[in-house]
């Protein structure tokens, strides 16, 4: 992590891995508190839309990664694929805010996990976002 990520994050958060899509907009940073896992990002510049706050692409982007890696831990690693996120903005997030969210399971069946979060920004909801994730038959690294 560099100074400067270190000055924008509070203590305990680390930065994930991403080198795919994510790469490009983030980095998303995650920490666990008492078995919880949690996920945030600090917008800057390159999140903002025409009207000077945080596009809503990027929030969606930010909450997908996220429910998406909490399905993966509680499918064992397995792979899984979103099928359905629906969202509902609520409020307005800056540039230079820093946006947080905690995802949490709400029933996984043997081959799909339905999955919810809420964004927020300093205490202030930012969008309610639910969400399908199909749970595919063969993990990472399986040639079958």
């Amino acid at each position: 992590m560099t100074d400067e990520e270190r000055t924008a994050f509070p203590e305990g958060w680390e930065a994930f891995t991403d080198p795919g899509f994510i790469a490009h907009v983030g980095p998303v940073y995650h920490r666990t508190v008492e078995g919880t896992k949690a996920f945030a990002f600090r917008t800057d510049e390159r999140h903002g839309n025409l009207v000077g706050i945080v596009h809503g692409g990027m929030l969606l982007t930010f909450a997908d990664r996220a429910l998406s890696i909490v399905v993966r831990d509680a499918c064992d690693g397995a792979r899984a694929v979103t099928i359905e996120m629906s969202s509902q903005f609520v409020g307005a997030a800056q540039i230079g805010d820093l946006i947080e969210t905690v995802p949490e399971i709400v029933r996984k069946t043997a081959s799909l996990v339905f999955v919810r979060g809420t964004l927020t920004s300093g205490g202030r909801p930012l969008a309610a976002v639910t969400g399908i994730w199909k749970v595919l038959r063969d993990k990472p690294g399986d040639k079958s």
